[in-house]
């Protein structure tokens, strides 16, 4: 078993205490170690706001417009999707757009080359890694990171950069691709560069989970931290009345921001494999299908599947960003031929994750999703056009 196999088991089994699904003893004294724990890493994280709210730690103002969009909670809002169709508008609005990511479980440099610079007596600054330079795809999916791949791989004109320190990868874009737009991706934490807007996205299926802060819950800070945004997009919503109930509580916990309700509305099927050989939704109607997915809500995922029309045979989930392994393709694929389906589906975030197959016995297809706007679209266009006049 490989450390990164034994990270995602253990993660496994957190997020199994979380979720109340493990009532043996082991579950239940780990559930007690991570409330007070919870409790501990809250008291940390409002001391840490305070300490900007009060300009004793100052963020940092470029010289360029900064936006915002995060969440409070770990994962499954559906964030890149919002990231892609905002950068796209901005970039037809004229603007020059570069994305900014922290590159989430990308492989970063070597450990010889963190040795060499940590000792080295010359101070070495190392540039950040450019997925895109808004022409061309420079690196892969391992180097960047899935999404940051995905990002770049949809969208041009779009400089797309991967560092854990923001401000400079953001100066960088700003000198060498003449970047006058940033956007940060999951940036609702990340206060050290002063960001103008902050869209805080929520799941409308799920918007708070347990409400505890990690690690007994999925909340990255408290509640009352959406306060914060200027404009709140639900996420996964289905436009019916029941979520006026959440809608409600968001306005109490803010007052002022614009909240605009959108879903993931599936486009169209693509091969893996094949860059640009698609076929339209109606083909998945009355297929066999396998799942298999590595992300934060698979549920979703599978449930598009199925209101398409397939019937789902096999279906296997592995923990949120897991990089598949050429075996496992094998292993699934052979699954799901003695299940009987007609092919494999997947979504694109995992598309970009998986390993080349020399021998495909069954379609590997992802399921390719936009956001669409379905309440808002007046906040959304005053938002887009709020930034470009800036």
């Amino acid at each position: 078993m490989t450390i990164r196999e034994a990270g995602e088991k253990l993660e496994q089994f957190f997020l199994e205490v979380i979720r109340e699904h493990r009532h043996d003893l082991a579950g239940t004294i780990m559930k007690g170690f991570l409330f007070i724990a919870s409790r501990i890493y809250q008291r940390a994280v409002l001391f840490r706001l305070w300490m900007y709210d009060n300009r004793v730690i100052r963020n940092r103002a470029i010289g360029c417009l900064v936006v915002s969009i995060g969440n409070v909670t770990c994962g499954g809002t559906g964030k890149t999707p919002v990231v892609e169709v905002f950068a796209r508008s901005l970039s037809q609005k004229g603007r020059r757009v570069a994305i900014l990511s922290r590159g989430y479980r990308s492989r970063d440099r070597s450990l010889l080359s963190k040795l060499q610079k940590k000792f080295s007596s010359k101070k070495m600054e190392v540039p950040p890694r450019v997925v895109s330079d808004g022409k061309n795809l420079l690196l892969d999916s391992v180097r960047a990171g899935d999404e940051p791949f995905m990002l770049a791989s949809n969208l041009k004109n779009v400089a797309v950069l991967v560092d854990k320190d923001r401000v400079k990868s953001g100066l960088y874009a700003i000198e060498e691709f003449g970047t006058d737009t940033l956007i940060l991706d999951d940036g609702f934490q990340y206060l050290n560069l002063k960001a103008h807007i902050n869209i805080l996205l929520v799941d409308s299926t799920a918007p708070f989970d347990n409400h505890h802060v990690l690690p007994r819950g999925l909340l990255r800070e408290p509640i009352r931290s959406i306060r914060r945004a200027d404009y709140i997009f639900l996420t996964k919503s289905d436009g019916s009345a029941k979520l006026r109930h959440l809608k409600s509580f968001l306005r109490r916990q803010n007052h002022h921001a614009e909240i605009i309700e959108c879903c993931h509305k599936p486009q169209y099927l693509e091969d893996v494999y094949q860059k640009g050989a698609r076929l339209p939704l109606d083909y998945l109607k009355g297929k066999k299908v396998a799942s298999i997915s590595a992300i934060a809500n698979p549920a979703s995922f599978n449930a598009f599947l199925s209101e398409l029309g397939s019937n789902i045979v096999e279906e296997i989930h592995y923990a949120d960003h897991h990089r598949y392994r050429q075996q496992e393709m094998i292993d699934f694929i052979n699954a799901a031929k003695a299940a009987g389906a007609d092919m494999i589906m997947t979504t694109e975030k995992d598309a970009v994750r998986m390993p080349r197959l020399d021998r495909r016995d069954i379609p590997i297809l992802f399921l390719r999703v936009q956001i669409d706007i379905l309440s808002g679209q007046e906040n959304f266009d005053q938002c887009i056009s709020r930034i470009c006049f800036i």
